[in-house]
């Protein structure tokens, strides 16, 4: 899964490239890729764009989250340099100083889904530009895993 902050059309390339590496991942090893994988080869593919003049870099920042059998749940960000990093909770985009400054207050590892979804309201409303933020303007998703 991906968060986008920035010029969505770059967003939209980069996730198509990285459906397609893990989708021939698959096929030629059998085995779903790695999520760290496939974070460094967008960060790389984004890098690339920052070596030369006759190219415009990627302007975009991207949020990966994901889970594998090695390393379990997984936390990545990455910024139009290439540059990427794992973490436990994080914020990107616009106001994302005050948002990562609650989170590094508040969260707590370990922490219920419950009590995740009201840290979330928490640095959603810190984010926002607005004193009264509106349910209708608030849109949360929550993954979880099943086993087979």
């Amino acid at each position: 899964m991906a968060s986008v902050s920035g010029v969505v059309a770059d967003a939209t390339y980069l996730v198509d490239c990285a459906r397609v590496d893990c989708q021939r991942h698959l096929y030629s090893h059998k085995t779903p890729v790695y999520v760290e994988t496939v974070v460094k080869a967008i960060a790389d593919q984004m890098h690339v764009y920052t070596q030369f003049g006759s190219s415009r870099p990627y302007g975009v920042s991207l949020m990966y989250a994901g889970f594998d059998k090695v390393c379990g749940f997984q936390l990545y960000n990455s910024d139009p340099s290439g540059n990427f990093s794992a973490w436990k909770a994080y914020a990107t985009g616009k106001n994302s100083v005050a948002a990562i400054s609650t989170l590094k207050d508040d969260y707590v590892e370990g922490c219920s889904v419950k009590e995740g979804l009201v840290l979330a309201m928490k640095v959603l409303q810190k984010a926002m530009d607005t004193a009264m933020p509106e349910p209708k303007k608030f849109e949360i998703g929550v993954v979880t895993r099943h086993d087979k």
